[in-house]
């Protein structure tokens, strides 16, 4: 019990309205929380999904590279891949999830308008490995590029978890509590003074009424 609380009316009024503020503002809190562990979730089974694919189509490209290697001297690999046809153009931006920034990546391949063929070197000399091994690389690339914003955006909502989190257990446990303390306690304390005027009264009754007599 904190003996330092005043207990008056006034001081218990504003007790009660800090204690409406935050309730609601635990309601709001706990309501957001939810609505972020939804969204962190999805974005975890998103996660999932784009690692698995992404995982698989880069195992067959190394796979196809390795191969490759053994059926092509070096020389003739680095040759091959000496001088690409197009870039990767990355323009990062930004969105909101429940007021949290998160990357937005936008990708697109510079270079070249035929999107048919996106070998760097003709076939006469290179092994059917090596294109698949291209090819894989270039299918991945979307999903690489997905992958990147979503394991941060999947970080950057742990974070504002853990803090509305903590928040929440605050409100809860510490502030609520506290608040609701002090209110009962004052509340007593003036129910005490209020008893203890009624008999003052009965009393100075009792004396006026023996001395009109």
């Amino acid at each position: 019990m904190n003996t330092r609380v005043s207990p008056t009316r006034m001081h218990l009024l504003e007790l009660k309205k800090r204690h409406a503020v935050a309730v609601r503002g635990h309601k709001l809190l706990k309501d957001k929380l939810d609505e972020l562990m939804k969204q962190f979730l999805e974005l975890v089974k998103r996660d999932r999904e784009l690692r698995e694919e992404v995982d698989e189509k880069l195992g067959e490209a190394f796979r196809g590279f390795l191969i490759a290697r053994g059926a092509m001297s070096s020389n003739s690999v680095d040759a091959a891949l000496m001088y690409p046809k197009e870039r990767v153009a990355l323009k990062a931006s930004r969105r909101h999830i429940m007021n949290v920034e998160v990357p937005k990546f936008e990708w697109s391949f510079e270079g070249q308008e035929d999107r048919t063929n996106i070998y760097p070197y003709g076939f006469a000399y290179t092994s059917s490995e090596l294109d698949t091994a291209i090819r894989l690389l270039s299918e991945a690339m979307p999903g690489l590029v997905e992958l990147a914003e979503v394991e941060k955006s999947v970080e950057l909502l742990a974070g504002e978890i853990e803090r509305t989190r903590r928040r929440v257990n605050a409100l809860e446990h510490v502030v609520i509590p506290q608040l609701e303390t002090s209110i009962k306690y004052i509340t007593m304390k003036l129910d005490e003074a209020e008893r203890a005027n009624i008999t003052r009264l009965m009393k100075v009754k009792e004396i006026v009424g023996d001395r009109s007599v």
